[in-house]
């Protein structure tokens, strides 16, 4: 299933949500212009890697979020490939913009980065002792799709589903198409215990924790509104604290 697009609009321009798509090209493009071995140590140094996150907390957990904390802000806006960044900005690009009107613009920011360092410390939690490096905005961007999920049950996702040759468009409930999605990360993620599972690779948990902080925390971010009497007419509207 390809999603294309939602079907509820946008009121204000998603400048944030550009603003962070623009960050990962851009990061994504250096990287590539790098030579092997540059590039294989810029991924190593600025990457999550979660035995290096479990050898500082031999040091205490405060010191090991201190030292590590940048290394998981910087792999949030690394790829390991075009289309691991195509697919990850189009799903940025499809749930972000909707988050990002109802909770404005920092908030949004500040909302996206914490779903990107939830998602990373779920996966060390089940990942304590890879050396693997982690890198991508899957994370922060499940939490995005998380507050969708929350927030607009009811809403749309145009899909595409190919059968044989022949391309079906569907809109498909974002409740069924998002809570889909989750139940696929959370089987594959139990599955990986036990041993490799098909698209070996992938921080499942990571996923799974980024969805879950964007389910429980999206409210705490979303802006306010005050009922408001009007002193002349008693006409009543809501107006938007900032």
């Amino acid at each position: 299933m390809i999603p294309l697009k939602d079907t509820i609009p946008s009121r204000e321009k998603p400048f944030m949500t550009w603003t962070i798509i623009a960050v990962n090209v851009f990061v994504f493009l250096y990287q590539v212009s790098l030579p092997h071995e540059a590039a294989l140590q810029f991924v190593y140094r600025y990457s999550f890697v979660p035995a290096r996150f479990t050898y500082y907390l031999q040091h205490g957990f405060l010191t090991a979020i201190t030292v590590s904390i940048g290394s998981i802000l910087t792999s949030m806006f690394m790829h390991g490939s075009w289309m691991h960044l195509i697919s990850n900005m189009w799903s940025l690009w499809l749930f972000g913009d909707n988050v990002e009107d109802r909770v404005g613009h920092f908030r949004f920011l500040i909302f996206y980065i914490l779903s990107g360092i939830s998602a990373s410390l779920t996966h060390w939690f089940f990942n304590a002792a890879s050396d693997v490096p982690t890198v991508g905005a899957s994370g922060a961007i499940a939490g995005v799709m998380g507050a969708y999920f929350l927030m607009f049950p009811l809403s749309r996702i145009v899909t595409l589903i190919p059968v044989g040759f022949i391309p079906l468009f569907v809109e498909i409930p974002a409740l069924f198409y998002l809570g889909i999605w989750f139940l696929s990360q959370v089987s594959s993620g139990i599955l990986e215990l036990f041993g490799p599972v098909f698209g070996g690779g992938i921080a499942w948990w990571a996923h799974i924790g980024g969805f879950l902080f964007g389910v429980f925390t999206i409210n705490l971010f979303k802006k306010r509104y005050r009922r408001y009497n009007n002193f002349f007419d008693d006409e009543i509207f809501f107006y938007r604290l900032i």
